[in-house]
């Protein structure tokens, strides 16, 4: 729960330009009033009409007068003559006509219903939606979808900036349902997974983090610093061990990683450790040689294991949008992707590239991260996400 209030505070970049595109969108095409008040002047102009009509109806009125002609009967005259001046007085009369016109404008906004400007979902309002989604980095395909999606149903109908958020919100919910699923957790011991992604994802940290919260439920975890290049990422996982009590299996700098993961595996399989998390160093997917280096990872690890790594998970940077794309193309092809955990959402991030991951490839999105501390990599929850992605506020506690 604190969790996405954190997310819903730290994803300001993302929902306030969508927040703010929507509100722009609606005023720029509102009608001022609700669609019956546009009725009701038509309804109005033949009132005059009934007007002369409703006159003598006041005559009549008068009728009851002379019933109680009798005067000694001075008691039961009062109340009858109070009943017959209520019911004039809620009659639209001449001079009450503009009010009684005024009272129904009146009721709608008690209903809430002029309380927002409103604006009619149509093909125009639907172009700029289109636009707004895809400026959030949520892609031409899958913006075109989500427009489509709310539009059904609903094509021509006034609405609201809160509407079109709740919509939007519930629209890309669904497309994050199916892939909103925990890294599984297998009985064959040691679990393998490998972790992927390119410089400066966020892997380590992420190690780090699920290390810590695996070995806080129980589980027996065993690290193996896989990036032999970089120093700085062997003393990252070292800190994040100690902090969580979990071993850290490092070589010399400048070793075969590959060789490392091989004896890493021995030792955990030696050990009888739940998971063993390898981390892999920072490569470009357009750089042929690195990924050829870490299929060879894939390889060497098989021929301990034929059904190693268990769990392939792709780290990814929210800040880099659109090439999260890309990324996820190479390193599926080459290291079999099984789930992805996407970082930095706090950042500049627009969020939206993470709904297009969903919808264009399924793959299972295990965790977000939104900050730097333990807790601030969670599991994912598509509702929450998309409620802070659009900027809706009731966010379920």
């Amino acid at each position: 729960m604190s969790f996405f209030k954190k997310l819903k505070d730290r994803m300001l970049r993302s929902s306030s330009k969508i927040d703010e595109g929507l509100d722009a969108i609606i005023e720029e095409g509102a009608v001022e009033e609700a669609p019956t008040e546009p009725e009701r002047p038509a309804t109005a102009q033949p009132a005059p009409a009934p007007q002369p009509p409703r006159a003598p109806e006041a005559e009549p009125a008068p009728a009851p007068e002379p019933e109680p002609e009798a005067d000694p009967d001075p008691a039961p005259r009062p109340p009858a003559e109070l009943e017959p001046i209520r019911v004039e007085d809620l009659a639209p009369t001449p001079a009450d006509a503009p009010a009684a016109t005024a009272k129904p404008g009146l009721l709608g906004r008690l209903m809430g219903r002029s309380a927002e400007p409103r604006r009619a979902l149509d093909d125009a309002m639907l172009e700029q939606l289109e636009e707004l989604l895809i400026s959030a980095d949520m892609g031409v395909d899958t913006a075109l979808r989500v427009t489509a999606n709310m539009a059904e149903g609903r094509y021509g109908r006034l609405m609201s900036a809160s509407d079109i958020k709740g919509l939007l919100a519930t629209e890309i919910a669904r497309v994050m349902e199916p892939v909103a699923r925990p890294l599984p957790l297998y009985p064959k011991t040691p679990q393998v997974v490998l972790v992927v992604g390119v410089n400066g994802s966020g892997k380590t940290t992420t190690i780090g983090k699920l290390a810590s919260q695996f070995k806080a439920a129980g589980k027996s975890v065993v690290i193996a610093a896989g990036d032999t290049f970089r120093a700085a990422a062997v003393e990252q996982l070292q800190v994040w061990g100690e902090r969580a009590g979990v071993p850290v299996l490092t070589a010399p700098e400048g070793s075969d990683p590959a060789a490392l993961a091989y004896d890493a595996m021995t030792r955990a399989e030696a050990d009888g450790a739940d998971l063993l998390m390898i981390d892999t160093a920072g490569r470009l997917q357009n750089r042929a040689d690195l990924m050829e280096e870490l299929a060879k990872i894939v390889r060497v690890i098989r021929k301990k294991d034929p059904d190693a790594p268990h769990n392939t998970l792709l780290v990814l940077d929210a800040t880099t949008g659109q090439n999260a794309l890309s990324q996820v193309k190479t390193f599926q092809a080459m290291a079999d992707v099984s789930g992805l955990v996407m970082t930095k959402l706090d950042g500049t991030a627009k969020g939206g590239v993470l709904v297009a991951l969903a919808d264009q490839f399924g793959l299972p999105i295990h965790a977000i991260g939104v900050g730097e501390q333990i807790d601030d990599l969670q599991p994912f929850d598509p509702q929450d996400f998309a409620n802070a992605l659009v900027g809706v506020e009731d966010f379920s506690q």
